[in-house]
């Protein structure tokens, strides 16, 4: 399996950081030009629920929804979830992406890494590697900083 992976340091906590990525409510308003809405169509975002989001205009020419299944919560760290419809499935199968949000030692009530990992397969040897889809994500982890500043 194929791997990518991209990540930021926030000068938010961790735990502030990973309370933004699961309210469906606030990280639909971080960047509403990438990321549009966030929302649990099933579940309460434990594992086995589902989570639609659908991509603002900024890199909607890529990607515009996606829908993943949670199939792991290692709570206030990280979540796991599988893409299991939208134009990524059509790309790559499996296609698994973690985040998480650690604690920056020293700084922990100050700071975090937050991290984008991404397991896949492409259907086709022609597929690219979804670096945009990476670089997109680390573009929106970097706006929690204004976010969750204010």
């Amino acid at each position: 399996m194929k791997r990518l992976e991209g990540e930021v340091v926030l000068k938010i906590p961790a735990e502030k950081a990973w309370e933004m990525y699961r309210d469906d409510e606030i990280i639909s308003k971080i960047n509403p030009e990438m990321l549009a809405l966030a929302q649990y169509v099933e579940g309460d975002g434990s594992p086995g629920s589902l989570r639609l989001f659908k991509l603002g205009p900024a890199i909607c020419n890529y990607v515009k929804e996606s829908m993943e299944k949670i199939e792991k919560v290692e709570k206030g760290r990280s979540v796991t979830y599988s893409v299991i419809g939208g134009e990524l499935k059509k790309m790559y199968d499996p296609y698994k992406v973690t985040f998480s949000f650690t604690p920056v030692k020293g700084k922990e009530n100050e700071q975090c890494l937050a991290a984008w990992k991404a397991e896949f397969e492409p259907l086709t040897p022609a597929t690219p590697l979804p670096e945009k889809a990476r670089d997109a994500a680390v573009g929106f982890l970097r706006c929690f900083d204004n976010f969750g500043r204010a």
